[in-house]
């Protein structure tokens, strides 16, 4: 019997400030969400470290008094990584690596970590790696890489030209063959989504692990990787699937996150024209997470970014089962009641109503009201469906059960 390898997790510390833009609450919540992706990227967290700011400082990103207190605990605890909540400048970066002598990674570069983790097909790790490259680009200086020269030679490096120009040459390179190479596979994708007849298309969108795939599995009876990992997903999937007798295409994407780095934004929109082609989103939603709405929020502001806000949409807000809410004794006359207090049945009586039988509230691990989901997606696959052929009507009269 072969033993499975104990994974070894790196030890880490993450470091965040308070700002007039961002309180302490706000920051704890980035902070548990940068545990988890470091936890996903192969980290432990073993300490927090916050500090109270009106500004970055501009050359070690937190002040001088508390960079000691880290560099203490870094030397006392071994601590080979430091993650910071908020991206660094190249010269930030250059002068804590000098003062802690660890690794220093930014939460774009941690992000960037985990994607290329996650890349599985050849097209995803074209998008990851351009994402890397113009990340890199600006943090050549002093970031000595040596990288790979793939253009040395006679008649390839100006007179007097640096070491450094020549790789900043080699990067730009590198970055204009890959957006040729994506542009290439987006032209065959393409084609491929055309060929695809006139199946009426439908894509989950949402933040990352909110259990898209997990829905999906459930509703196409396939078997689409999911875990509860941030970005368990990369590579968009399609499925047909068949509610009733009423055949269409699904289509599984990419997870939103806040403070989602811009070179994956860039890289990473093609891969979201499943979501801009799409005639039905299903927002999915974990109810469960005590920021769902700034989730929510995310996801739409992305959604506006690719023109498919306004899109026919219905909210699925999933792992109803995991939900909890907070309790306040009869006899506590000074606790005020919060949206933590909530149940599901006061949530469905806020902004919630309004959306009327477009929210939905399932569990997809637990098959909860998956009926009843359903029901009401057949229904609106429906309606585009007669709209756009009416002589095919007769063929949908009603929901017919599985």
């Amino acid at each position: 019997m072969i033993e499975k390898e104990e994974t070894i997790y790196e030890k880490t510390i993450l470091i965040g400030i308070i700002t007039k833009n961002q309180d302490a609450d706000t920051l704890n919540e980035f902070l548990d969400e940068l545990e988890f992706l470091t936890y996903t990227a192969g980290g432990e967290v073993v300490k927090r470290f916050t500090q109270k700011m009106e500004i970055p400082n501009s050359k070690t990103f937190i002040g001088s008094g508390k960079m000691e207190e880290v560099l203490t605990y870094v030397e006392q605890h071994d601590i080979g990584t430091v993650v910071f909540d908020d991206e660094l400048t190249p010269a930030q970066q250059r002068n804590i690596e000098r003062i802690l002598k660890a690794k220093i990674i930014d939460r774009t570069n941690l992000i960037l970590d985990i994607f290329a983790q996650r890349a599985q097909t050849s097209y995803a790790r074209t998008q990851v790696e351009l994402a890397q490259y113009q990340y890199l680009l600006p943090r050549l200086t002093g970031l000595w890489t040596h990288l790979e020269r793939q253009r040395g030679g006679i008649g390839m490096r100006g007179p007097g030209e640096t070491e450094i120009e020549t790789d900043r040459r080699i990067v730009r390179d590198r970055i204009s063959l890959l957006k040729k190479k994506l542009l290439t596979i987006d032209k065959q994708m393409a084609t491929q989504r055309g060929n695809r007849g006139k199946l009426i298309r439908v894509a989950l969108v949402g933040y990352t692990n909110v259990g898209k795939s997990t829905l999906m599995n459930v509703i196409a009876k396939s078997d689409v990787f999911a875990e509860n990992k941030l970005f368990a997903t990369l590579d968009t999937t399609v499925r047909k699937v068949v509610i009733g007798n009423l055949p269409f295409l699904l289509s599984d994407t990419v997870g939103f996150i806040r403070k989602l780095p811009t070179q994956l934004v860039e890289s990473f929109k093609s891969t979201l024209d499943e979501v801009r082609e799409a005639d039905l989103l299903l927002h999915v939603v974990d109810i469960s997470h005590p920021q769902f709405e700034d989730h929510i929020d995310s996801v739409n502001k992305i959604l506006d970014e690719i023109d498919s806000v306004d899109k026919p949409t219905i909210m699925v807000f999933n792992k109803i089962d995991a939900y909890k809410h907070e309790t306040i004794e009869e006899d506590d006359l000074i606790t005020e009641k919060t949206k933590a207090h909530y149940t599901l049945e006061e949530w469905k009586q806020t902004w919630m109503s309004k959306i009327g039988d477009s929210a939905l509230f399932i569990s997809a691990i637990n098959k909860q009201n998956m009926d009843m989901f359903r029901k009401r997606v057949y229904q609106e696959v429906r309606e585009i469906h007669v709209t756009r052929f009416p002589y095919n009507n007769f063929l949908y009269p009603e929901f017919v059960e599985e």
